[in-house]
């Protein structure tokens, strides 16, 4: 596995996901890290777009996987969110988190997280 790293931190986005109704109805924001691991000496070789990970285009894919069909589970989310980061040919493995600052607890807390990471087959 390379050694180099793209990270994509603190996007956030709107999604309707989790077990309560009131999520699902109300919706609430998600905060997603991903840190993409790749070799970039090609890219930076080159100073070659075509050699590397779009990141732009790679949040706009994140969000609409956040803002799309609802889960139950934030590990799904981040399952799906892994599985967008994969889909680009160049990512070796991708660590994605997903936090969840307002879930349904009814104590004070300061974030959910969940974070998984996963390599290309």
């Amino acid at each position: 596995m390379s050694a180099d790293r793209i990270a994509l931190k603190g996007l956030r986005a709107r999604g309707r996901h989790g077990v309560l109704a009131a999520e699902r109805e109300l919706g609430q924001e998600f905060v997603v890290d991903v840190t993409l691991f790749l070799d970039t000496a090609p890219a930076a070789a080159g100073d070659d777009l075509s050699r590397t990970v779009d990141y732009g285009e790679l949040a706009q894919d994140l969000v609409k996987v956040v803002e799309g069909e609802p889960v139950d589970l934030i590990e799904t989310l981040a399952q799906r969110l892994a599985d967008v980061c994969l889909a680009r040919e160049l990512v070796e493995s991708v660590e994605v988190s997903v936090h969840k600052p307002a879930a349904p607890i009814p104590l004070p807390f300061g974030d959910v997280v969940v974070t998984i990471e996963r390599r290309r087959a």
